[in-house]
Order: C-alpha cells, then sequence, then structure tokens
C-alpha cells in the first residue's frame, strides 16, 4: 500500500481482508490466490501507437484519425489502458457478469499508473451510467466500481451520480457508427451543480467508437463543466469483431 493516500489504502485492506476470509480466484486467468494475478497484470495488451490525437484509436500516422476529421466527437481526448483482448476482457466480463466486484479495485489499482503518466488536470471522475433496467437487473454499475477507487487513488473526487440515462437506450453490441450515435443521442443529462467549472474524467469500461461518451460529454459541457477527457479501460478494435462500420 506504499504510496498510496490513506483512505485508498485503507480500501484497499478491506478487499485483502476479504481475500483471506474468501480466497478469490484471478479475473484474468481463473488461477486461485489473487484477484488479478502477476502474470495478468504483466500480459495486458496496450495499444500500438501511433494513436489520434482525440479518440485514442490505433493510425498509421500521428494525428487525427479519418473519423476525428470528418465529425470531432465532444470529449477532449479519449485513452485506453488497453485493448479488449486477455487478459482484461474476460476480467471485464467476471465484473459486469458475475458479480466480482472487488476485481473493481483490483483493475484500478494497476489503472492508476497509467492514468497519473497521462498528466490530465482533471477535478473529479464521472462514470457513465447504466440505464435504470439495467441497473435494477445487475444491482450496480461495473464502471463505478473501477472509478470510485481510482479517485480515491488519485486524491480526486468521485461523482458517482452527476451523469443519469433520461431514456433508456438499445444495447450498442451489433450497431453500426451511425446506429451508435443516434442510439445515444441526447440520452444523458449531467447536474451542473457536480460540474460546472470542473475538468472531467469521464469513464467507461470499453470503447468501440466512443458515441456513448461523446453523447455524456456533450451533456456535461451542457450543465457547465469546464473541460472533459475520457478514459476507458479497454478498447475495441477491428480484431474482435464488434461492429463499428
Amino acid at each position: 500500500m506504499a504510496g498510496f493516500p490513506i483512505p485508498y489504502s485503507l480500501y484497499r485492506s478491506f478487499w485483502c481482508g476479504l481475500d483471506l476470509l474468501f480466497p478469490p480466484v484471478c479475473g484474468g486467468c481463473g488461477r486461485s490466490g489473487s484477484r488479478w494475478c502477476d502474470g495478468c497484470q504483466r500480459n495486458v495488451v496496450s495499444l500500438a501507437e501511433p494513436l489520434c490525437e482525440v479518440c485514442g484509436i490505433q493510425t498509421d500516422t500521428p494525428g487525427l484519425c479519418a473519423d476525428c476529421q470528418r465529425a470531432r466527437p465532444r470529449f477532449s481526448a479519449l485513452r485506453s489502458w488497453s485493448a479488449f483482448d486477455a487478459p482484461v476482457r474476460p476480467a471485464l466480463h467476471r465484473l459486469k457478469y458475475r458479480r466480482d466486484l472487488g476485481l473493481g479495485d483490483a483493475l484500478a489499482a494497476q489503472l492508476s499508473g497509467f492514468v497519473a503518466a497521462l498528466k490530465w488536470p482533471v477535478d473529479c471522475i464521472v462514470p457513465v451510467p447504466l440505464g435504470q433496467k439495467r441497473l435494477q437487473e445487475r444491482g450496480y454499475n461495473q464502471v463505478a466500481l473501477i472509478a470510485r477507487p481510482l479517485a480515491m487513488a488519485m486524491k480526486i473526487d468521485f461523482e458517482a451520480d452527476a451523469l443519469r440515462r433520461v431514456r433508456e437506450t438499445r444495447s450498442q453490441v451489433g450497431l453500426t457508427k451511425l446506429e451508435r450515435r443516434e442510439n445515444v443521442r441526447e440520452a444523458f443529462q449531467s447536474k451542473s451543480k457536480r460540474v460546472i467549472n470542473r475538468t472531467i474524467l469521464l469513464m467507461d469500461d470499453v470503447a468501440t467508437t466512443g458515441s456513448t461518451l461523446s453523447s455524456c460529454a456533450e451533456a456535461l459541457y451542457a450543465a457547465g463543466a469546464r473541460d472533459v477527457f475520457a478514459l476507458t479501460v479497454s478498447r475495441a478494435l477491428k480484431r474482435h469483431g464488434l461492429d463499428s462500420a
């Protein structure tokens, strides 16, 4: 826990104590003994540079990708800690669908170094919210389980309810880029007292086209945010079979 703020060290100690009582398995490889083993930490697949200056997708040359040149997203920049490959992909599925809640803290601990290296001047972290129906079904927002300890590690505020969905949307899986953009258009609203004059770190688990993050950023700017940077745990690429055309 050395080097971490005291509140975050205590938060981590809570999960470590639970792990002593209920021995965990690794979210990435399934081995017993830890939630996120040393091997999986070493095997995280990073996105190869160069990256688009705005949306963070892999490009052939530095600068803006073709999509951002045609229609620039509303966030200032998006970066993703990993490609949507093993071991992160199964870990996110386990966190999302198998209620391995402590895995959020385990991922945040490694993610914190990546975010610190970005040197973004953010004031708080805002997670992309779930729709009410999906939140009731799942019982928790998996993104918030990573964003909360990450905010503690960074010593900045965590604003869990700064954004809300004002209408239910279809799942983005299987939709084209245009369909994704239309699906989430004006789907979010923000509470101005939470974000006004603040630089926001907007967080989601996986980015494909960035449409959801751009729509969220639009709502945050409308509520008075000074600037919005976007962060995801993973980035889905063409090889992952998720339609982004």
